[in-house]
């Protein structure tokens, strides 16, 4: 095993660091937002370089205790993975440093960075993790950090959402064993890329597809995919700002993403069977996330419906299954992971200037706060898909290989009902921007630690819309890759 292959280790390991020693400094908020500022730019740089090495030389597998695939535990670290890690670190970037402004020393005492950077190395966990059973595990890792953060600040509408959050997603971890269990009865195995090589040689296709139904129902859960996404909007409308933007732009993108990477290389062999239900699925959720989002005045409950549309994109992707469409699902959900962290920070701002949540009651706040409304209209436009921005990419990818599938009716709808997501945005700016200003109860808040945050979230935002034609050829690959397993499976498991 070679030293540099450690390295896919450290997108885990630096963060449970950071969050151990948070343990010990939490009193001191001072040196804990220098630690943080140190060891999260220390991430992303080190993620950057471990993404250009992968593209350049291959995945990177580290073999843990030098056991072989598939006996031992294995971090692959592959073109996708790497992609997603970078990103989740670009959004703990941003997190951290719109933390430091509204996180109040006396709130150190909640241990936030601690939970902040656990929730970190779980994120990045799951996206490296090569066996479904330590998927498993980076899931609770972070889930309990979620479940602490989602009570930080201790407001009664906090507590209650709390104990629907904590219920939903303790049933859907014990179907999640349960049926890791099941598939390691049937395969002998827990390992992804066995598993891809197995699943397929094995005739028992009836009990695999119940056992594939099953990951899926878990997954749905865990990414509030239709109909099981009732548990998120009010769950990520009630907590602090910025655990919000946490949960918004990293959580339901681990269950799609194991939604992609388990139907892909494990269960890619009975395509025409689950992937329709993907597509039915993909195109509801679109359907009742929009209605959510035009049902509600409370800004923040307008963000959090407009996650829904966007896994349902996603799905969408997933269940056209061809090497566009694939690749337009990992672009959108590169995408939404960062716009979402930039809307759900500034609908926190905007509440903590307001004092309310209700858009009815905001009026002419682009007087006062001119770079807030521009910068909110640029994320809207962003979230939206409008052309060149990044979200009109990954839509077109998601079209074009729709209608190269013949999938012309869900394409149709999908994309009738993206015009809903913008009517969704565009009225929290005309309503709460535009128009002649109010009188407010809220506070008045420093641009200084928002617009760093939002404006760097926006930066890469934007390149991945403008410099597509630097960035579409990797996540071609990664489609290519996605589309025919075996790429994944002769990596990991070297014969």
């Amino acid at each position: 095993m070679s030293n540099f292959n450690n390295l896919a280790i450290l997108p885990v390991l630096l963060p449970v660091i950071a969050g151990i020693l948070a343990i010990f400094i939490h009193k001191k908020p001072v040196a804990t937002r220098v630690m943080t500022a140190i060891f999260t730019i220390a991430q992303l740089l080190l993620s950057f370089f471990l993404t250009i090495y992968v593209f350049n030389h291959g995945p990177i597998v580290l073999e843990t205790g030098d056991w072989k695939a598939p006996f031992g535990i294995v971090v692959v670290a592959d073109e996708l993975a790497m992609l997603l890690v970078t990103t989740t670190n670009i959004i703990s970037v941003a997190i951290a440093m719109y933390s430091f402004y509204t996180i109040k020393a006396l709130e150190h005492r909640y241990f936030f960075y601690v939970f902040y950077h656990f929730l970190i190395a779980g994120v990045s966990g799951a996206f490296l993790t090569g066996d479904l059973f330590n998927l498993f595990v980076f899931f609770e890792v972070l889930l309990m950090s979620s479940y602490a953060l989602i009570i930080f600040g201790s407001g009664k509408e906090q507590l209650r959402e709390s104990v629907k959050y904590v219920l939903i997603n303790v049933f859907s971890s014990i179907i999640f064993v349960t049926t890791i269990a099941f598939l390691y009865s049937v395969t002998g195995t827990v390992n992804i890329a066995q598993l891809g090589m197995r699943v397929g040689e094995i005739e028992q296709a009836g009990i695999l597809t119940t056992i594939a139904v099953m990951l899926f129902f878990v997954f749905a859960t865990k990414g509030a995919l239709f109909p099981l996404y009732f548990w998120l909007p009010k769950s990520y409308a009630v907590p602090h700002p910025v655990v919000a933007a946490l949960f918004g732009s990293l959580l339901t993108k681990v269950g799609i993403y194991s939604i992609l990477r388990t139907f892909t290389v494990i269960f890619g062999y009975e395509a025409q069977f689950t992937h329709q239900i993907f597509i039915i699925i993909g195109v509801l959720t679109i359907l009742f996330g929009v209605v959510g989002a035009l049902s509600t005045h409370n800004i923040k409950l307008i963000i959090a419906y407009n996650i829904i549309p966007a896994v349902g994109f996603m799905l969408i992707g997933i269940g056209v299954f061809s090497v566009t469409s694939l690749a337009g699902a990992v672009y959108y959900l590169i995408h939404d992971m960062i716009i979402k962290c930039a809307l759900f920070l500034l609908a926190g701002t905007v509440v903590s200037i307001t004092g309310t949540t209700d858009i009815r009651k905001m009026g002419g706040l682009i007087h006062r706060y001119p770079l807030l409304g521009w910068l909110f209209f640029v994320s809207a436009l962003v979230v939206a898909g409008i052309p060149p921005f990044s979200g009109f990419i990954g839509k077109y990818l998601l079209v074009r290989g729709g209608l190269e599938e013949g999938h012309y009716f869900a394409i149709i709808l999908a994309l009738l009902l993206s015009l809903l997501i913008l009517l969704s945005v565009i009225r929290i700016f005309i309503t709460a921007f535009w128009g002649e200003e109010k009188e407010y109860n809220g506070k008045h808040v420093s641009m200084k630690g928002i617009v760093p945050p939002v404006s760097f979230l926006l930066a890469f935002s934007i390149f991945l819309g403008l410099g597509a034609e630097v960035v579409y050829p990797y996540v071609q690959f990664i489609g290519d890759v996605l589309a025919s397993p075996s790429y994944y499976i002769e990596n990991v498991i070297k014969e």
